[in-house]
């Protein structure tokens, strides 16, 4: 009962919050990219808050618990360097647009509405999919804490996050999602270390975790591996992990989800800088989560699913006040990222697909708060019909982008050449690529991992741009437009901007070496000792 209304608190905040900020929202300025005025705590917040999700904490936790904790840490080297690689290679730039959507963006950029409806399609039907397995992650995690059925469980989580995200749009997102990142960062980095002293206290559960005979492998690089294993070779995992590890860096990188973040931005200065931070945070966040998780096995080897991990550790190896930051903080990251799935997948009907043109103010907010309604309505029918697969839903939605959205993100901002055709197929091959190969290796036969659906979608999305390029030439308003996006501000030369934005490198330089030397003390040292 206690973690219930723990939960129900969180809810009623939330909600409360969203309720206060709508009072705020006088224009559609404010409800889709929060008046472009905000500071680098609520970007890194929404940042961070936007991608951990039930996929983190459901998801890939029981990855980690079924064997992989290392193989995700691999994933995540690649995975959060997209933070850095994206704000400055992209999301500056996107920036300077003054877009109030991505796919607005690309239209901008390429002089085409053909191509920010394609962009804003393929935006609703990628998110669409992740916003499902967020939510069914949501409706499971009540239901357990509850009591209650899933379709009720369902409901309520929608309300809760439908609500302060129809009422205050972008502005109440973001106050929310940094609310709940500094939430569910105090349960990861102070619940594990409990965990751990549940297990067996360190070195001896890291000792024992690796010696467990059912669990052979668990805490080598390569995870556990065998004909019953999901890897059957070591080759084969480290391939998987530097391949996902790729796709999500570049999901980080340009995704509409992460991406988005930065149109909100007060400066450049901000963007970089909130860049470089979400990039700590998830690094610190997922070593203490995948190790803690692995240790689980030790006092309970049979949680089924295995997505229950970290839920089954916050109520039977924590303290109750601990466990219920735990439980709130879980809740927190899936309503986070429902809230700003939510809220892309409004913006991009109400905008880059109906595109109302009227020009009153009200009436255009209106409409997006109705769109924005509307949606969250077939989403919740749609996710009460799907079966749960949080993690692998989650991992679909995300190739989809990295193949379709990552090679003309880039190319608009470096390439004189592509063209609005080349951009306009691209989107379109990277996507339907990827759909195509997942039918194919689930009805038909599996690919090999070399040959996985993302990288499949990414070559032919980028053969697209090269050859059909050829066919065309750039107009002068797409030339103009990069030109504009490539000229430097004044603002983003001013001195003492300049001097606080340089301190940033060095923190993340001075982060990577301690999480290093952790990583040596805590879990290298421990296994050199057996």
């Amino acid at each position: 009962m206690a973690y219930l209304i723990g939960i129900l608190i969180a809810f009623l905040l939330f909600i409360f919050i969203g309720i206060i900020l709508a009072k705020k929202v006088t224009n559609i300025d404010d409800y889709y990219v929060s008046g472009r005025n905000a500071p680098t705590l609520l970007i890194t917040g929404s940042l961070v808050a936007s991608f951990l999700s039930s996929v983190t904490f459901m998801g890939e936790a029981g990855f980690s618990y079924q064997g992989y904790p290392i193989v995700q840490l691999i994933l995540v080297i690649f995975n959060a360097s997209g933070y850095v690689l994206g704000a400055f290679f992209f999301g500056r730039y996107l920036r300077r647009s003054q877009a109030l959507t991505v796919p607005e963006y690309f239209g901008k950029r390429f002089d085409s509405q053909n191509l920010r409806k394609v962009a804003g399609i393929t935006t609703i039907l990628g998110v669409s999919a992740y916003i499902i397995a967020v939510t069914q992650g949501g409706a499971l995690l009540f239901s357990s804490v509850s009591g209650l059925s899933y379709g009720l469980s369902l409901i309520i989580i929608w309300i809760a996050y439908t609500s302060f995200t129809f009422l205050s749009g972008a502005k109440g997102v973001l106050v929310n999602d940094t609310i709940m990142f500094i939430i569910f960062l105090v349960a990861t980095v102070v619940g594990v270390p409990f965990i751990l002293n549940a297990t067996g206290g360190w070195p001896n559960a890291i000792l024992e975790t690796a010696s467990l005979q059912s669990h052979q492998g668990i805490l080598s690089w390569h995870g556990m591996i065998g004909t019953d294993a999901y890897f059957s070779t070591p080759a084969e995992a480290l391939t998987w992990a530097i391949i996902l590890g790729l796709v999500w860096g570049t999901v980080v990188a340009v995704s509409p989800w992460q991406t988005s973040r930065y149109l909100m931005a007060k400066s450049e200065h901000v963007v970089i800088r909130s860049g470089v931070i979400a990039t700590i945070s998830i690094f610190v966040i997922y070593l203490f989560l995948h190790i803690g998780m692995a240790t689980v096995n030790l006092v309970n080897p049979n949680i089924n699913p295995a997505e229950n991990v970290f839920i089954w550790s916050a109520i039977n190896l924590m303290p109750t006040w601990l466990g219920i930051i735990v439980i709130v903080g879980i809740m927190a990251a899936i309503l986070s990222s429902c809230s700003t799935f939510l809220q892309l997948i409004g913006n991009s009907v109400a905008h880059d697909i109906l595109i109302n043109k009227e020009k009153n103010s009200s009436v255009v907010l209106k409409f997006s708060r109705n769109t924005m309604l509307v949606t969250s309505l077939v989403i919740l029918f749609i996710t009460y019909w799907q079966p749960p697969a949080v993690m692998w839903i989650g991992y679909f939605a995300a190739t989809l982008f990295a193949a379709s959205w990552g090679p003309v993100a880039f190319s608009s901002i470096y390439s004189k050449t592509i063209t609005k055709k080349a951009a306009f197929w691209s989107v379109i091959v990277g996507f339907l690529s990827v759909v195509g190969a997942e039918l194919f290796q689930t009805f038909v036969m599996g690919l090999p991992v070399y040959l996985h659906p993302v990288i499949i979608g990414t070559v032919l999305s980028t053969s697209a741009i090269i050859f059909i390029s050829k066919s065309e030439n750039v107009t002068e308003a797409e030339r103009a437009f990069q030109q504009k996006i490539l000229q430097v501000p004044e603002t983003f030369e001013d001195v003492n901007e300049v001097n606080i934005t340089e301190k940033y490198p060095n923190a993340l330089i001075i982060s990577g070496v301690l999480l290093i030397a952790i990583t040596i003390v805590f879990y290298y040292t421990p296994l050199h000792l057996l």
